[in-house]
């Protein structure tokens, strides 16, 4: 089901975890825009309701395209919902750039979260599920869903932009957490 309680067309696949290789390498280009691209994309939507996530990237359920859906409020608190292939990230330059703190997850690394400056506001380029040139814009968490989601795309968890030690001690936790679950 999606957020207003519409069922979602799709199979819900797993969510990959921290260390599997498909999460740490770069996706590939999106050459055809077809029914299998399709099929993905509402696959895509039906494992993120199911893991009650925000955004999913791909490669979060194995497939190493560069393909992300979202379902997440801007600070408007207005759902935005949609799916961008092939994502180029636009922030804004250092002098304009506004950090935003706020305690940051992921579905591939469940029950973790840590505090992470990002940029208030993003653009997204890309591409519909049909081939058409997008250009969306994200403020508040739509803004950190774009980063996050792209991150994603780049074989780049959020952990992985934490300093050294907080990420060793989040990724300790989160083994620990797997032992005595």
């Amino acid at each position: 089901m999606d957020e207003s309680g519409q069922i979602v067309d799709g199979t819900v696949h797993p969510i990959r975890y921290v260390g599997d290789p498909v999460l740490h390498r770069p996706c590939a280009t999106v050459t055809d825009f077809n029914s299998e691209l399709a099929t993905l994309v509402r696959d895509m939507f039906a494992s993120m309701y199911a893991a009650q996530g925000v955004g999913l990237a791909a490669n979060q359920i194995g497939v190493s395209l560069r393909v992300f859906v979202y379902d997440c409020p801007d600070e408007t608190e207005e759902h935005q919902r949609g799916v961008v292939v092939n994502p180029t990230l636009a922030l804004p330059g250092i002098g304009r750039r506004q950090l935003e703190d706020y305690d940051e997850g992921c579905l591939s690394v469940p029950g973790q979260r840590a505090s992470l400056a990002r940029p208030d506001h993003a653009v997204v380029h890309g591409f519909d599920v049909t081939g058409q040139p997008i250009t969306l814009e994200g403020t508040g968490l739509l803004s950190r869903c774009f980063q996050h989601e792209t991150d994603h795309l780049e074989g780049r968890l959020y952990i992985d932009r934490l300093p050294g030690k907080r990420r060793k001690a989040l990724l300790a936790a989160y083994e620990e957490s797997r032992r005595t679950a």
